[in-house]
């Protein structure tokens, strides 16, 4: 599998991230059998976090095992400081861990969301000082997490951010606007692109969920496809995380393996596609499952 180095990290990360929401519902032998089967595939690195469900507690003890094989990405949802270090001393021992890679200030929706969080971000930034982890990164699903994002960087000195970036979301001019800016301030401090929902599809609606994640995802070969290689297509992004179900996760790493990049034209055909398609977001409106 393709790698591209991760900014300012170093890390050559395969472009595709084992999301750790993949293992929201799964057993613990589930867990160990897709870890291996992501690793066996080239896969080099996972983001997980304490609210995925029971990922921690599932994946937790084969994540450990594997540890000198994976750069690990964790997240925290919590707004004060002692909240982060508490959250963090739990994470790192339930996956078996001394220290994580990279430690995310999770679910960075706005600017409101960002302002709440500053003393965990400034708390989390000490705690890279300490040695406890060596990156520090922001992430968050929603329209206004690039916007965000960007704020972010310039009020601190991240090392990675995660928004979402599928052709329909893409479709909306303040959104692609804002990805765009938040594209060249990565590229012009270094920071590491991660993004999400690449095989995102549409809202649930009123129907009965068929899969894990909390949108209608892609499933087929072409859908998961042509999600992934947009995503990875848009300069200055460098990697994506793999869509929370344990029974796409062989689709979308056959996808990952057989990457193409998308031309300007075949990206914009993709958007143009899109466009009246219903939107995923906002999350709260159309979370289900």
């Amino acid at each position: 599998m393709e790698t591209r180095r991760l900014g300012r990290t170093e890390h050559e990360s395969s472009i595709a991230i084992l999301g750790g929401a993949t293992f929201w519902k799964a057993t613990p032998e589930q867990a160990e059998a897709a870890l291996h089967l992501a690793l066996d595939r080239g896969v080099n690195h996972i983001d997980i976090a304490p609210s995925y469900g029971v990922a921690e507690d599932a994946a937790g003890p084969t994540i450990g095992a594997m540890r000198d094989r994976l750069f690990i990405g964790e997240k925290t949802g919590r707004g004060h400081p002692d909240g982060v270090r508490a959250q963090l001393e739990t994470s790192l021992t339930k996956l078996g861990c001394d220290t994580f890679d990279l430690y995310q200030a999770h679910g960075v929706t706005g600017l409101d969301v960002l302002d709440e969080r500053a003393a965990a971000i400034e708390a989390m930034l000490g705690m890279r000082d300490e040695g406890l982890f060596r990156f520090v990164g922001i992430t968050g699903h929603d329209l206004g997490a690039p916007r965000a994002h960007l704020e972010a960087l310039r009020r601190w000195n991240l090392d990675t951010v995660m928004f979402p970036l599928y052709p329909r979301v893409y479709a909306d001019p303040v959104y692609r606007d804002d990805v765009l800016e938040l594209l060249g301030e990565c590229a012009a401090r270094d920071v590491g692109v991660m993004v999400i929902k690449a095989a995102a599809k549409q809202p649930w609606g009123d129907r009965t969920p068929t899969h894990w994640t909390w949108y209608e995802p892609q499933t087929t070969v072409e859908g998961l496809t042509n999600g992934i290689r947009f995503a990875l297509s848009h300069p200055g992004v460098h990697a994506f995380c793999t869509p929370g179900d344990l029974q796409l996760l062989p689709a979308v790493l056959d996808a990952a393996e057989t990457f193409v990049a998308l031309t300007e034209q075949q990206r914009l055909d993709a958007v143009g596609a899109a466009a009246n398609e219903p939107i995923i977001f906002p999350l709260v409106e159309h979370a289900k499952g």
